[in-house]
């Protein structure tokens, strides 16, 4: 299991960090269409149509589905990293601490955990994806899949806190 602390109310991991004692524990962000997101929103079929209301995200309580896979291609779409944002911002103000999981703990979750620092927090440089990525590479294991690693280059100065 992978369960990595980034600061006081932040916190990344795989899948088995995402276990009953936890969800009750953390404001849980789910960056995993498999099964989180498709068990929550209770679907079927291969996706849900790009017009669904839920097909970026669902919130619940105090859970974020996200619609994320993690594609060797940059098909992220801007608007599900600006929920998230959102979703954290809220969760941070309130002091209550978040954990961040995908399926492997190396891709989604860390990325999403880097970019609430650097959006977020202000704990890392947020004038570029590189200068937060070398900062965040410092501290913890960073092993992003080309997909994420190019949109977040490309749209980092697009993502910002509730815009």
């Amino acid at each position: 299991m992978i369960h990595i602390c980034v600061e006081n109310l932040l916190y990344f991991g795989d899948g088995a960090s995402c276990c009953p004692t936890n969800i009750k524990k953390y404001a849980v962000v789910h960056a995993c269409k498999e099964p989180c997101h498709r068990q929550a929103v209770g679907y079927s079929a291969k996706s849900l149509n790009s017009d669904h209301p839920l097909y970026l995200s669902f919130e619940k309580d105090n859970q974020l589905f996200l619609n994320m896979i993690d594609p060797p291609v940059p098909l992220f779409k801007l608007e599900s990293f600006k929920i998230f944002l959102e979703f954290v911002g809220r969760k941070i103000e309130n002091k209550q601490p978040i954990l961040i999981h995908c399926n492997q703990g190396q891709s989604r979750a860390p990325s999403l955990a880097m970019l609430c620092m650097a959006k977020g927090l202000n704990l890392l440089p947020n004038d570029s994806y590189a200068a937060a990525r070398t900062a965040f590479e410092e501290k913890f294991p960073y092993t992003p899949g080309k997909g994420i690693s190019q949109f977040l280059e490309k749209n980092w100065q697009s993502i910002d806190e509730g815009n």
